[in-house]
């Protein structure tokens, strides 16, 4: 069966209790998570159980930062979910990041979310794992209090990739630097964007470089530049193209939009929702003093990603 998405606490049903329960906010769903998971889902067929991911709308950083953010997020909560559901986990809870749960006690959290609501047989968690008020909860009072509770508690190791810790922050740094290859490791995929296709301004379709514009719905993004991309979701296969994700300096752009120019492409996708895999960083955005070179730099960057393509024996 495919995973359900639980919007509160309020919408929990008998069928997500006395499960195997993991809490975190999963940015990226990174092998970490991702053996997490595995792990939860083991012990959860072991017993019979329901198997539930709890995690965090918005992200808690999102929430102390307001206006002042500074670090982009991974995942939108759609990508998040659809991640997680790849995984197998049965249930993923959305519980909502306000300024109740930034301040509840770490026994409340236990006692009123935990235990009250979801009333679990086990609680697998990262080795990291702290919660409740300025992050005063850890393993020790999870077990100190699931004994009273019945329910028993463990940890999963670090995991490491070439010598360190993979995390999410790992990740916003290795795709910050485009660094694709290291990503892949990390993610255990390739990093990809999800979003709808809308109509934009046309100027590219002007040019001679039809491209579908896609907004993003974040404040910032992990990525940013020109990029050769496999496009899902407007043909029976992954489509290779050319993105450019930013802001658009050069046409005086203010919000952050993914356009791509789909190689050798010739469909009506207007309203489409499709994946936007990042294969490899060709440049970095930058402000053109003219249209002219603009449009110049666009049809050598279409030219890189026929080479790269070409290679791959993609096109």
């Amino acid at each position: 069966m495919p995973a359900k998405l639980i919007r509160g606490l309020y919408n929990l049903g008998s069928q997500q209790r006395g499960g195997v329960l993991t809490i975190g906010n999963f940015d990226g769903v990174h092998i970490g998570h991702q053996q997490l998971v595995a792990k939860v889902l083991e012990k959860a067929n072991r017993l019979k159980v329901p198997s539930v991911a709890m995690t965090f709308e918005p992200h808690p950083f999102e929430f102390f930062s307001g206006e002042n953010l500074t670090i982009p997020r991974i995942t939108r909560l759609r990508e998040k979910f659809c991640a997680l559901a790849a995984c197998g986990i049965d249930n993923v809870l959305i519980l909502p990041f306000n300024q109740e749960i930034a301040s509840i006690s770490a026994t409340d959290f236990v006692q009123k979310i935990l235990y009250e609501a979801l009333g679990p047989r086990h609680i697998i968690i990262g080795d990291d794992f702290h919660f409740g008020h300025k992050r005063q909860g850890d393993k020790a009072l999870l077990e100190e209090m699931g004994r009273t509770r019945g329910f028993s508690v463990e940890s999963m190791h670090t995991v490491m990739v070439e010598g360190e810790r993979v995390s999410s922050t790992r990740v916003r740094k290795a795709l910050a630097e485009g660094s694709h290859d290291l990503v892949r490791q990390l993610l255990g995929r390739p990093y990809s964007m999800m979003g709808r296709i809308r109509f934009g301004d046309q100027r590219g379709r002007q040019w001679g470089f039809p491209t579908a514009n896609i907004f993003l719905h974040r404040k910032l993004t992990p990525v940013r530049g020109v990029y050769t991309v496999y496009v899902h979701g407007v043909a029976e296969h992954p489509w290779p193209g050319v993105a450019n994700i930013g802001v658009r300096p050069t046409v005086d752009g203010t919000r952050t939009l993914l356009e791509v120019h789909l190689l050798d492409f010739n469909r009506e996708i207007y309203g489409r929702y499709v994946r936007v895999e990042f294969c490899e960083k060709l440049r970095d955005e930058i402000r053109f003093s003219s249209l002219d070179l603009l449009k110049q730099q666009i049809a050598a960057d279409v030219v890189s990603a026929r080479n790269y393509f070409q290679k791959q024996g993609r096109l």
